[in-house]
């Protein structure tokens, strides 16, 4: 019996065994859920862009230039465009003043970068508060939606100053960015944020401020003292095209595999081509090892033809933008009755200029009693740590003086209200002298 048993097993092996691999068919066990979630698919990570312009008028026109190409590269790296909120003021394509209407530009020769954007934010819907909204998921407008597991990336151009970034009417002050990206950590509408900010002075917008902890990767055109830099004159449209930091990151991205490429790659490329001012790294550096292409869209094989430019060449500081642009105008004027306007408007700029130097040397003056502490003020320059002062005086200075997102100069010297604010100068007594400085009588 048990002979018989084995002969039959026997027959049963060898019959397995000359059996072809076709024959043989694996049956595996799946589990309930996919292990990794199928791209495009619900559970699947999405990748969240913010791109912001907050500048308007044609002397800006690098900053909607600069968010233009980045809106194409995001796109072109596969962020869908339901996923990218766009704000920006949208008066440069059909400004009168453009000589290829609907056409935006950002480099010299470069190709449209204006066709096919998606402007979420136009005209006077770009402001603090909305982009504030935009980053938290409020409001009826279109806000990120992102959660748990999605990735952020930020990118803001405009002008700035010590512990603030411009908007067309208004200014966006430190402590309200912070809180809106703390805010964004405490409700898990990420798992990983970058942020690339183009403004002067753009690094005192995070410094001592971005904790380490919440899985931001913040990089800065400037550190916390100096101006960022405008570059790519053009003479057919007598304006800078772009802004060094925003061109050098984003035509790196344009020539390389971002897949491959970290973050901290691109950071030391920008750093070292960057040699206007100093590009600075804020926040959880630990990210810097992750991929671009996990920010900026992770499609693979794309690749910009890229012609050696080079955008440190005419390099000029953002602040003196309006008086260079007037002066290059001069210089290449073809009549004498051009030259005359001209000599007019620079003229015209510089006293302007100057009359905004003297209310912020005033309102030094008037908030102290020592008249050679306030001329020591006037030269030097403190990091920004009491902003509470600072928010408080710079609100006062936006509502009575001037509208700072639209004073470019002002900008300028903000550092003077930091240097009062640090000197321990009472809030109370600054306001009071700005009150003062700039009374119901006062003209620019």
């Amino acid at each position: 019996m048990h002979r018989s048993l084995a002969a039959v097993l026997l027959i049963c092996l060898a019959a397995a065994a000359s059996s072809s691999a076709e024959d043989l068919k694996w049956v595996p066990i799946m589990p309930s859920r996919p292990l990794l979630p199928e791209p495009g698919s619900p559970d699947a990570a999405k990748h969240w862009v913010v791109l912001v312009a907050g500048s308007n008028t044609w002397s800006n026109y690098r900053h909607q230039a600069d968010v233009c190409h980045a809106y194409q590269i995001v796109k072109k790296h596969g962020v869908p465009e339901n996923q990218i909120i766009t704000m920006m003021y949208d008066d440069i394509a059909h400004n009168v003043e453009n000589p290829t209407k609907g056409i935006v530009i950002n480099k010299p020769g470069g190709s449209d970068v204006y066709g096919g954007v998606k402007i979420d934010y136009k005209g006077k819907k770009v402001t603090p508060e909305n982009f504030l909204n935009v980053l938290q998921g409020k409001g009826s407008g279109k806000v990120l939606k992102s959660g748990p597991d999605d990735i952020v990336f930020i990118n803001f151009v405009d002008h700035g100053a010590p512990g603030l970034i411009a908007f067309p009417h208004g200014v966006l002050k430190a402590k309200p960015l912070i809180d809106a990206l703390q805010y964004m950590h405490q409700n898990k509408m990420y798992k990983k944020l970058v942020f690339y900010l183009e403004a002067c002075e753009s690094g005192s917008m995070f410094e001592k401020l971005l904790p380490p902890g919440i899985s931001i990767y913040a990089t800065t055109a400037a550190n916390p003292d100096e101006s960022s830099y405008a570059c790519y004159y053009d003479k057919k449209r007598e304006t800078y095209l772009g802004d060094v930091y925003s061109v050098n990151w984003m035509e790196d991205t344009d020539a390389n595999d971002i897949n491959q490429e970290s973050l901290d790659l691109q950071f030391a490329v920008v750093k070292s081509k960057t040699n206007t001012s100093h590009v600075m790294k804020y926040g959880d550096t630990s990210l810097g090892s992750d991929k671009v292409g996990e920010f900026q869209g992770s499609l693979a094989g794309v690749r910009a033809v890229q012609s050696e430019t080079s955008p440190n060449s005419d390099a000029v500081s953002q602040r003196d933008v309006k008086l260079t642009v007037l002066q290059k105008r001069l210089a290449s004027a073809k009549t004498e009755q051009d030259r005359v306007i001209l000599s007019f408007l620079i003229r015209e700029l510089e006293t302007k200029n100057a009359k905004i130097a003297q209310v912020f040397d005033d309102i030094v003056r008037k908030s102290l009693t020592d008249p050679r502490l306030a001329r020591y003020l006037r030269m030097i320059r403190f990091r920004l740590n009491n902003f509470d002062c600072h928010h408080s005086v710079v609100d006062e200075i936006n509502e009575r003086c001037f509208n700072l997102g639209q004073t470019e100069e002002a900008l300028r010297h903000v550092y003077k209200v930091v240097n009062l604010c640090e000197s321990r100068v009472p809030t109370d007594r600054i306001v009071a002298a700005v009150r003062e400085i700039c009374g119901d009588n006062f003209r620019l």
